[in-house]
């Protein structure tokens, strides 16, 4: 088995993607958070208990980075920074969506919805390891994203929300 060290190396393009999608395209900001993840990993190595899934771990630390960080820009006013120019890309529908209505669709979701597809759908890691990731039970994990996929569909496929009344 390879050692701690050269396995996160191996894992700094998955955080990388993980992060700029959690800072909507700020390459900038998702690099910061890449690198203040793998300084505290680094640092903290001695915590990582070896046979223990280290992505999961790493995913851990990049999580909750980001969670401090918004935590944090909530007190604070920020000046957003625009991302990259829309992409369009095919899906399985029957017309292409841009990256624009993609992020548009993504930012309508919650913040514990957005997490979850980004870390199964982009990532591609387990409802198991979403899980660990997040200290929420696997099931949680699996409602919350099939929420957040039909979301998704009835945003992207311009469905009316639907709204419901309340009757006393």
């Amino acid at each position: 088995m390879s050692r701690p060290r050269n396995q996160i190396i191996e894992y700094i393009p998955r955080l990388r993607r993980y992060a700029r999608a959690l800072m909507r395209g700020d390459a900038l900001a998702a690099d910061d958070l890449v690198q203040d993840c793998l300084e505290r990993a680094l640092t903290r190595l001695a915590l990582w208990q070896r046979g223990t899934d280290l992505r999961a771990w790493l995913f851990t630390i990049l999580h909750n980075l980001y969670v401090n960080r918004v935590r944090r820009q909530s007190r604070e006013s920020r000046v957003e920074v625009p991302g990259d120019p829309p992409i369009e890309f095919a899906t399985t529908g029957s017309s292409p969506v841009s990256w624009l209505e993609l992020e548009r669709a993504l930012a309508a979701l919650s913040s514990d919805q957005q997490e979850i597809v980004l870390m199964v759908g982009l990532e591609g890691l387990s409802y198991r390891q979403v899980a660990d990731v997040l200290g929420v039970p696997e099931g949680t994990v699996m409602s919350r994203l099939a929420r957040a996929r039909a979301q998704l569909r009835r945003t992207l496929s311009g469905e009316p929300e639907a709204s419901l009344r309340r009757i006393k």
